[in-house]
């Protein structure tokens, strides 16, 4: 797959390599979240929450439920009670980079893409705006609006669809980003944006064997939602779509779930929906050198791109995988196109997981012990110029394609400096020449967005495009 979305080869760490101190001080995407002050339990009591509360019912009834609680709790805990208690933890959506690229890798997504399809700029900074409230009440735990899920007119729609209810901020962040289209449409320039579209934020090329479906691809705005939960991802996306009724329509969106890679070196490696362990190489958020060398971009040559400063390039595949085809194939031609041993993950040269492959060792025949189309051959960094990305997929399962056969594959998702140089010719050489992509895969959509740095208390998203 694209980018190495098995093992992440664009980043080999040698074994026993010290990690580099962590994100930059301040950065909301921080490797180690902030505990949820919301979620610690009362000096000396045990915590009930609402739901725990009401179970105590079948002990005789809400009258007995009160003067229980209230007796072993405490008048304190009895009134908290009344309140959820938040569960997980709370990763704060403002800082110097946006939360959710070097954050350690959640197990939930849920992303989606919008079609701006209002025309006034003040319209799209409102929603920008809007958009940044939400989210920082979200990712904190909290409803969206003024009112609420349940507090707000009982005439009038609630202002927070309120499945997220009880269950907390699920370590969720919020990542966003903006797509070609948002800065030209139909070759003309849009909201007053005339020479600030990024050199880097180019139309991705049609790769060798793309069978892209446009409603999978494309997108004026992209909106990264990942949590510990399902529901509280979902719910995260769904109120950002409700808010932006009328300036914004959602074109595209993905559920996902199991990572397939690792974002730190406190995770360990996962696997993929071909068994096989992904990540092993990725670049992790304690690698910092690496990171402002193949992750963070710059200010750019131009005066119109200095907005992105300190920001990302987002590239998102959803890559189909033929499951049927790869479950009747033999484990010594799994492992072959892999690289890679399917159990430990280590390269076919030897080694354990985390042991550089080495790619002239040969077997007794005289053939490379790791074959010359293997994957991690041809994903690796020493054949791609020595670029390195920092991936961030996930599994995906979409029932059935109507013929038998399991709709499911990897939501391939990178995010770095440049696509033009540590995206397209990887991705190029490898829709040529790796086996593994050319009779195993199918890319289905495509994304290309770029990702603004992170904002201030009081500021919003991409404040520094519109300023």
């Amino acid at each position: 797959m694209s980018g190495c979305p098995f093992n992440g080869h664009t980043a080999e760490t040698p074994d026993g390599a010290a990690p580099d101190s962590g994100a930059a001080p301040g950065s909301a995407d921080d490797p180690a979240p902030s505990p949820a002050a919301a979620a610690a339990p009362l000096p000396g009591k045990g915590r009930l929450s609402r739901r725990g509360l009401l179970s105590l019912a079948g002990v005789g009834g809400a009258g007995a439920v009160a003067g229980l609680a209230a007796g072993l709790l405490g008048p304190d805990a009895l009134a908290a009670a009344a309140t959820p208690a938040a569960s997980g933890n709370i990763i704060p959506f403002h800082g110097g980079r946006q939360a959710g690229i070097i954050t350690p890798a959640q197990d939930r997504l849920h992303i989606a893409a919008f079609d701006v399809v209002t025309e006034d700029r003040a319209a799209l900074i409102r929603l920008l705006k809007a958009w940044t409230a939400a989210a920082e009440a979200m990712t904190a735990g909290r409803t969206t609006g003024s009112t609420g899920a349940v507090d707000g007119p009982y005439d009038a729609p609630p202002e927070d669809t309120g499945e997220a209810l009880d269950l907390g901020a699920g370590n969720l962040t919020l990542t966003f980003g903006f797509g070609s289209g948002l800065f030209e449409n139909d070759r003309k320039a849009r909201f007053g944006l005339e020479g600030l579209r990024p050199d880097a934020l180019i139309d991705l090329p049609h790769f060798p064997g793309d069978d892209l479906q446009p409603g999978r691809t494309g997108g004026d705005l992209v909106v990264q939602a990942c949590a510990d939960d399902p529901q509280v991802a979902v719910h995260a996306i769904r109120n950002l779509a409700r808010i932006g009724f009328g300036q914004a329509r959602v074109r595209w969106s993905q559920l996902g779930f199991g990572r397939t890679s690792s974002t730190s070196r406190s995770q360990p490696t996962p696997r993929n929906l071909f068994g096989f362990k992904d990540g092993t190489s990725n670049l992790k958020a304690e690698d910092t050198a690496l990171l402002d060398e193949h992750v963070w971009a710059g200010a750019g040559t131009r005066p119109g791109e200095a907005w992105m400063a300190g920001g990302t390039y987002l590239v998102s595949r959803r890559i189909r995988m033929h499951i049927e085809i790869w479950d009747r194939t033999s484990l010594r031609e799994q492992e072959g196109l892999i690289g890679r041993t399917k159990g430990a993950g280590a390269p076919l040269s030897g080694g354990g997981e985390f042991t550089a492959p080495d790619f002239e060792i040969q077997g007794r025949g005289g053939e490379p012990l790791i074959p010359l189309d293997a994957h991690v051959r041809l994903a690796h960094s020493s054949r791609n110029d020595g670029v390195k990305m920092l991936r961030r997929g996930y599994n995906y399962t979409d029932g059935s394609d109507g013929l038998g056969h399991l709709d499911a594959g990897l939501l391939f998702i990178a995010f770095v400096k440049d696509p033009r140089t540590h995206y397209v010719p990887m991705q190029l050489a490898m829709a040529k020449d790796d086996t593994l992509a050319l009779e195993y895969l199918k890319h289905t959509g495509s994304g290309l967005f770029a990702v603004p740095p992170g904002t201030s208390a009081g500021g919003f998203i991409g404040e520094g495009l519109f300023a």
